[in-house]
Order: structure tokens, then sequence, then C-alpha cells
């Protein structure tokens, strides 16, 4: 089973999106799934994890309002700031089985450090319990750092990192992201994603050629058991359309064998989000 690990739907009618600007006029619209079922089919692609881009219940509830085959989960939100409604909500969605894991969008914090804030920290011990993973969006190297710290305060609590961590494409030195990327793979209940890479770099649209070196480090670092492949549609579109996001990442893994690259497209997803628990 292939699966697209990383993909967002909005509706602007229905759920406000406050990142979506004029600066972003491209993607500035309401993005359904019957727009990209038919390119997901093309490219190969069997099963999706909705993963959530707006920190509200509508927005969850938005996707969990999809009635698709394709979706096998759902990465939605709760306010980890007040661990009593967190308990709440999950009691709520358990009831939809495609609930697999829980997403803030750490990066519009204007606080680094907000994952440190104990009652989050409180909020992530109720995902462990639950077995429900936690999505990271490691824009800074302060964010990773506070991922390392989570993965070894909390070890039952799988986490993903969105976005390889924002590697430097394009940047004179790899570091510090190569040696926390180093760091987190240290830990056995991290994971990675190969998402929302061809948007990075100064022009904005990365090549496999720009984006090979840092993919290289990660699969080496993780294995590729621990590395999935997720698309970032729509926000990916801004660099191109669906096929040339599937293309560059298949192309990014071309040296991998059969089995290897089976694990990207699939099976690291299932296991990091349980796909076939639930």
């Amino acid at each position: 089973m292939t699966v697209d690990a990383h993909l967002h739907l909005w509706d602007l009618e229905r759920v406000e999106y406050p990142w979506l600007t004029s600066a972003l006029a491209p993607i500035d619209r309401t993005f359904a799934f019957d727009e990209v079922e038919p390119q997901l089919a093309q490219a190969g692609v069997d099963r999706v994890v909705l993963v959530q881009a707006a920190n509200s219940v509508e927005d969850s509830a938005a996707m969990f309002a999809v009635a698709s085959p394709r979706v096998a989960g759902v990465v939605a939100w709760v306010d980890l700031l007040v661990p009593s409604s967190v308990a709440r909500q999950l009691e709520e969605w358990s009831a939809h089985p495609t609930l697999v894991g829980i997403r803030h969008l750490i990066h519009d914090e204007p606080d680094a450090d907000w994952l440190a804030h104990p009652p989050v920290r409180r909020s992530l011990r109720l995902l462990a319990e639950r077995g429900l993973a936690f999505d990271v969006i490691g824009v800074l190297p302060r964010h990773l750092e506070h991922a390392v710290a989570i993965a070894d305060e909390l070890p039952e609590l799988q986490l993903v990192i969105d976005h390889l961590g924002t590697p430097p494409v394009g940047a004179a030195s790899r570091e510090p992201w190569a040696g926390l990327i180093a760091a987190l793979a240290e830990r056995p209940n991290v994971a990675v994603k190969l998402s929302g890479l061809t948007t990075l770099g100064p022009a904005g649209r990365a090549s496999a050629a720009d984006l090979r070196p840092l993919v290289d480090h990660a699969l080496a670092a993780f294995g590729a058991d621990r590395v999935l492949y997720g698309g970032d549609w729509p926000v990916s579109t801004l660099a191109g359309p669906y096929a040339e996001t599937w293309a560059t990442v298949t192309e990014l893994i071309d040296g991998l064998s059969d089995g290897e690259r089976a694990q990207v497209l699939g099976g690291a997803a299932e296991r990091a989000y349980r796909l076939g628990a639930r």
C-alpha cells in the first residue's frame, strides 16, 4: 500500500486559516479532496493521512467529514495548553477510527519554546496514553531541540517530524540541522517525513539535486523504516503540480532497494501512525 502521509484540505467558507494571506495567493482558495483524488490515483497513491492546517476543531471536523476510502488517517488539533480540554476532545473523537495523531502550528507561535510549556507536556502524555502520534513542525532549530527533549521525556510517544525538520536547502552549512536530525534519529520513537521539500530554498522551488544530500543524510540516520513520504498538497503546488512532487520524491529514493522504497512509500507511515491497528 502506497501512503501519502501529509496531505491538507481547506474550505474557506467553513474554516478560518489566518496564515493564508495575499502572499500565498495561488493557494488562498478552497482545496477539496475531490480535486486531489484523481492526482493521487494517477501517481499510484492508495491511502492518505490528512493533516491539520489550522489550530481549530472546525478544521479537524472538516477532515473527519471526508468520506473516502483513501483516507487512512487524520492528524487533528486539540488545545495542548489545556490538558482537561484535550482529554475531553480526544474522548469525543475516539469515535473516529481515522484519528491517528495531533499537530499544532508551533511555527506560528511567537514563543520558540512553546513546546516546553508544562501544560503542553502534560497534554502530550495524554496522546501517548492513547497511542496517538504527535507531528512536530520543526522550522527552527529550537523546535527540533524540544523534539529531542520530548522524545527522551516520553519514550512511549511517537513523534513525527514534518518536512524533514526544514533542512537548509542552498545554505553553505547544514548545521545545526544535520546534527539535530542525527540526534533525533538516535531516539527510536521519532520518525521524519519527506514532505514540504520542493517549496524550500531561496527560490521556493527545490529540485531533487538540491535536496539529495539532505535526504540522503536523513535516510542514513533514520533508515528507510522511519522515513515517511508526504506530498504536502496543496502547499506543494506553489512549486509544481502533485505529479512533480511525486516524481521528485521517487527520484530521491531511487537508490534504495525495493524493500526500502516500500517502507518510505507506505510501511513507515503504517507503523508510525498505526494505520492497521485502528
